[in-house]
C-alpha cells in the first residue's frame, strides 16, 4: 500500500515518534519534490511562505508542531482553503515552567551565580551581588491565552499577586485586568510575556514599558523575541532602567546579538520553552492525529482558526 507524501520542513521529537511518522508516511524534505503532497509539517518558528505555498498545489494542509503561527502565511493559506493545525495546551505547562524559571534565575543571580563558582572567584573570596526576591513581586502577564493561563495559575499557587494584559478583560478570572502593556508594566515588578508574536504585538515591549517596570523590575520573554524591543532591552539592561531579563526567544534565532550575550543580568536559554520529553512527545502525538485525520476524511483535533 503506497503511503501518503508529507513534506517535513520540521522534525518531531522523541526519535520514537519520528519513527512513528516516518513509519506511517512517505516524507519528503525538499520542497521542489513534493508539487504532489496535501501535507506540510512544520513548526511555529519554521513556518511557511505564501512563496513555498505556491510550489504545493495539492496542499490541503499546514500541521505546525507548536502553538506559534507567526511564521506561517495565513491569509495565503485561508485564500487557499487550506486548514492549519497546532499544538495548543500540552505546551503550557512546560513554557509555563521555563517563564518561571527564567524568572527565578535572573532574579536570584543563578546563572551568574554558575559561572562565578566555576571561575572560582568564590574560592577566592568573592562576593556575589544580591539577587531579588521573586515570589514576593507582583507579577504582570502580557498575554493571557493559554500558556499565559497557565503561567497565572503556577504564580498564585505560589502567593503572588497576578495582573494581566488581553484584548479584552476575562469575566472569568481571579486576577486583575490593565488594558495595555504600559499600563501593566507600571503595576508589576516581574514582566512576562506570553503574548502571540506577528505584527500586532512587535515591539509591544519597548522604552517607555521598560521604564514603566523601573529599576526592581524583571522582564521573561517566552513568546516571540521581536515583541520586546531589542535595543530598549539592552539599553535598560546597560543604564539600570531594570533590574534582569530572561529570554527564551529571539529576533533571530539562533543568532543572539553580542550586545545581549553581553548585559548584566540576562539570563538566556535557546528557546527551549515546551522542551521536555513529556510536552513534545504530547506535541508530537497531536501533530500525527491530525496528519491521520486528515487522511482519514475525519475532522482536525486542534484546527486553527485564522
Amino acid at each position: 500500500m503506497t503511503r501518503p507524501r508529507v513534506l517535513a520542513l520540521a522534525e518531531i521529537k522523541p526519535p520514537e515518534m519520528a519513527a512513528r511518522l516516518d513509519a506511517d508516511y512517505h516524507l519528503i524534505h525538499d520542497l521542489t519534490e513534493a508539487a504532489d503532497a496535501e501535507v506540510v509539517l512544520t513548526a511555529g518558528n519554521v513556518g511557511i511562505s505564501a512563496q513555498q505555498m505556491a510550489q504545493l498545489p495539492a496542499l490541503r494542509l499546514i500541521a505546525v508542531n507548536g502553538v506559534g503561527v507567526d511564521a506561517v502565511d495565513l491569509a495565503e493559506a485561508q485564500r487557499r482553503g487550506i486548514a492549519v493545525t497546532t499544538t495548543p495546551d500540552v505546551l503550557s505547562l512546560a513554557v509555563a515552567e521555563t517563564a518561571l524559571a527564567l524568572a527565578l534565575a535572573a532574579g536570584r543571580r543563578i546563572a551568574e551565580g554558575d559561572r562565578f563558582v566555576r571561575a572560582g572567584k568564590w574560592a577566592l573570596g568573592g562576593k556575589l551581588p544580591l539577587g531579588l526576591s521573586v515570589l514576593e513581586r507582583r507579577a504582570g502577564i502580557l498575554g493571557y491565552g493559554r500558556i499565559g493561563r497557565r503561567l497565572a495559575d503556577l504564580l498564585r499557587g505560589m502567593g503572588m499577586e497576578v495582573l494581566y494584559t488581553a484584548r479584552s478583560e476575562r469575566a472569568d478570572s481571579p486576577d486583575t485586568f490593565r488594558p495595555d502593556a504600559l499600563m501593566l508594566a507600571q503595576d508589576c515588578d516581574l514582566l512576562f510575556v506570553t503574548a502571540a508574536g506577528g505584527s500586532e504585538t512587535r515591539g509591544l515591549v519597548d522604552a517607555k514599558v521598560l521604564a514603566a517596570l523601573g529599576q526592581g523590575g524583571i522582564v521573561v520573554n517566552v513568546a516571540r523575541g521581536p515583541v520586546v524591543e531589542t535595543a530598549a532591552l539592552v539599553a535598560a539592561l546597560n543604564a539600570g532602567t531594570i533590574a534582569g531579563a530572561g529570554l527564551d526567544v529571539f529576533d533571530d534565532e539562533p543568532h543572539v546579538p553580542q550586545a545581549l550575550r553581553d548585559a548584566p543580568n540576562c539570563v538566556l536559554t535557546p528557546h527551549i520553552g515546551s522542551a521536555t520529553a513529556e510536552a513534545r512527545r504530547a506535541m508530537a502525538q497531536l501533530v500525527l492525529d491530525n496528519i491521520a485525520a486528515y487522511f482519514a476524511g475525519q475532522p482536525l483535533l486542534t484546527p486553527y482558526e485564522v
